[in-house]
């Protein structure tokens, strides 16, 4: 006690007072951040869970769209093989009651082959073959479809127009 420092029992036991107090805390914040630990974990579950969820869901969606396209693009198929088949009908009933002899009859008969050959393009390539056909077209011949798709947005911008 010479060297100047004075005992004092008050400032010691509060000093224990602390630790013990530190000590507590400390576990209950140790049985908190396990608690918080698992929240995070139940949370992680959850979410992975629902991103499954919404995963089969878009995927659902996806085939339902996919079918359904799908169907329509048989039905517009089937669409345009009838209405190729009527086409064809009527180059035959054209050929049959149209003049066969002179200047008229060679054009009738030329306009007849030419409807009834239409009709069989569009009942046998349908709209899906038609879209290749003019998809290989356009790679072919890029410059003058262009020329073509200038012509005919200008006809319709003029006939829009008036």
């Amino acid at each position: 006690m010479a060297s100047g420092t004075t005992y004092n029992p008050k400032t010691k036991d509060d000093d224990k007072g602390q630790h013990k107090d530190h000590g507590q805390n400390q576990g209950r914040d140790q049985g908190t951040n396990q608690a918080g630990k698992d929240t995070l974990d139940k949370a992680k579950e959850m979410g992975g869970q629902m991103m499954d969820k919404a995963k089969d869901a878009a995927s659902s969606v996806s085939d339902m769209a996919s079918n359904a396209v799908s169907a329509v693009g048989k039905k517009a198929d089937d669409l345009t093989s009838t209405a190729g088949s009527d086409i064809r009908k009527f180059g035959d009933n054209l050929r049959e009651k149209a003049p066969h002899e002179g200047m008229l009859g060679h054009a009738s008969q030329a306009v007849a082959d030419t409807i009834k050959g239409s009709g069989r393009y569009l009942e046998e390539a349908k709209l899906s073959g038609m879209a290749d056909d003019v998809t290989h077209i356009i790679e072919k011949h890029p410059v003058p479809a262009m020329m073509i798709c200038l012509g005919v947005g200008f006809m319709l911008g003029r006939m829009m127009k008036d």
